[in-house]
């Protein structure tokens, strides 16, 4: 189904090309949408934890665009095995990780936010998940 209709969620993830399949059939399949919205930068989430304001608001934009025009309840925000962007240990973008619901549960937007992590073997793993307010 194209065009206008359907429903959505936020996915804030590294631009590695491997994690975008996995993280959409998993978004798709457990939150029950039908498009999800990309936010992308290497190493996302140390930039959405440790980043510079400018930064961390260029994200915020781009999920008040999702939320506002495609109505997305839901963000994801995920770290991922073997990332150039943030060449971390796995327990560090779990940190990291904890650090961005903090920053995106700073933005009061009435949403869901959910963490996940893609493994060496390009699944995924849900971390955590925080309903809405």
């Amino acid at each position: 189904m194209m065009g206008d209709k359907g429903t959505f969620a936020t996915a804030i993830n590294c631009e590695d090309g491997r994690t975008q399949i996995p993280v959409w059939s998993w978004l798709t399949a457990h939150l029950n949408v039908d498009f999800i919205d990309t936010i992308t930068e290497p190493g996302v989430d140390k930039v959405l934890a440790m980043g510079s304001k400018a930064e961390v608001e260029s994200i915020q934009r781009c999920v008040l665009i999702s939320f506002n025009a495609h109505h997305s309840r839901v963000v994801a925000i995920v770290g991922h095995h073997d990332c150039a962007g943030n060449p971390a240990s796995k327990k560090e973008h779990l940190k990291h990780l904890e650090k961005c619901v903090r920053v995106v549960q700073s933005w009061n937007l009435p949403i869901d936010i959910i963490t996940l992590w893609v493994n060496e073997d390009w699944a995924v793993e849900l971390i955590s998940e925080i309903k809405k307010p």
